[in-house]
């Protein structure tokens, strides 16, 4: 089945955002702040909602171990303010994109245009904030005025917005948090060692999920990858995915989505090129 253009418009921007995940500028601005990188993630993506505890982190991030949540929340805000870190993942994003794709790049008309693009969409899905509560408190934050960020402050709404859906449709399915991190590796698309260490899950805790998972013939007793059964589940869930998300490309339409893609494909490729999606940090030295 081909991609859609609307998908293919979310998955080739989605490095200019995500790419915060793992550049060394944000635990920076967050140190800068008295402020670890675990607690400094948490604090900053979670900023939207105020200075909450972490029932509601854990419950909107969805696959994150509660403890660790725990370690965070509320302790952070002795040391910080929400918009303190809000400004700081900012301020990590633009130094980070400017590290990767270069002042001249991010000057260029080509990002002012795919920044128009994306904020269309991101505007549009404001529609539709029922049921999104991550999405939503992300509404709440400032629109910044320099294009690149622009288009990364999107493309962060367009992300929740369509993270909240993929959410709902994992509690449609009957899976929670922990069960899709394993059948995410058990597809073969993700490393085991950087989801357990990066969501706080202990190997007992990733091996009573299997074994769940196994009971339910998702996964295969022998070699742990999917089932049949387990390919056509999260089939399933990706369309419903999509089809949640589908609504804030639609307003900008199809040529657009087409145009949004084109023009973030060879920033998005830079970055990955670049190592700036790397997952190395929250391994090296971990067990």
């Amino acid at each position: 089945m081909s991609e859609s253009p609307q998908r293919r418009a979310w998955r080739v921007t989605e490095p200019l955002h995500s790419m915060i995940y793992f550049v060394p500028e944000a635990p920076a601005r967050y140190a800068e702040l008295g402020v670890g990188p675990t607690d400094g993630y948490f604090a900053s993506r979670g900023a939207g909602f105020g200075r909450v505890g972490p029932d509601v982190i854990t419950a909107t991030f969805y696959n994150f171990n509660p403890t660790l949540v725990a370690r965070a929340l509320p302790a952070v805000w002795e040391k910080t303010d929400p918009a303190a870190m809000a400004r700081a993942r900012l301020e990590a994003a633009g130094a980070a994109l400017t590290r990767g794709l270069g002042a001249a790049t991010l000057a260029s008309p080509e990002v002012a245009e795919a920044a128009t693009l994306a904020r269309r969409a991101a505007e549009a899905a404001a529609a539709w904030p029922q049921g999104r509560p991550l999405f939503a408190a992300h509404l709440g934050l400032p629109w910044p005025d320099e294009p690149h960020l622009v288009l990364w402050h999107a493309q962060t709404l367009l992300r929740e917005f369509r993270g909240d859906g993929h959410v709902a449709a994992l509690l449609a399915a009957g899976i929670g948090g922990l069960e899709a991190l394993v059948l995410h590796v058990a597809s073969g698309d993700m490393d085991e060692r950087f989801l357990r260490l990066s969501r706080g899950w202990g190997r007992d805790h990733w091996a009573g999920a299997a074994e769940a998972l196994k009971i339910r013939g998702l996964i295969a007793e022998d070699s742990g990858v999917l089932t049949d059964a387990g390919r056509e589940l999260r089939a399933e869930v990706e369309a419903v995915t999509d089809r949640l998300a589908q609504p804030a490309y639609d307003a900008i339409g199809t040529d657009a989505c087409v145009r949004l893609a084109e023009l973030t494909r060879p920033l998005s490729r830079t970055l990955v090129k670049a190592g700036m999606l790397s997952p190395a940090s929250y391994t090296e030295g971990r067990s």
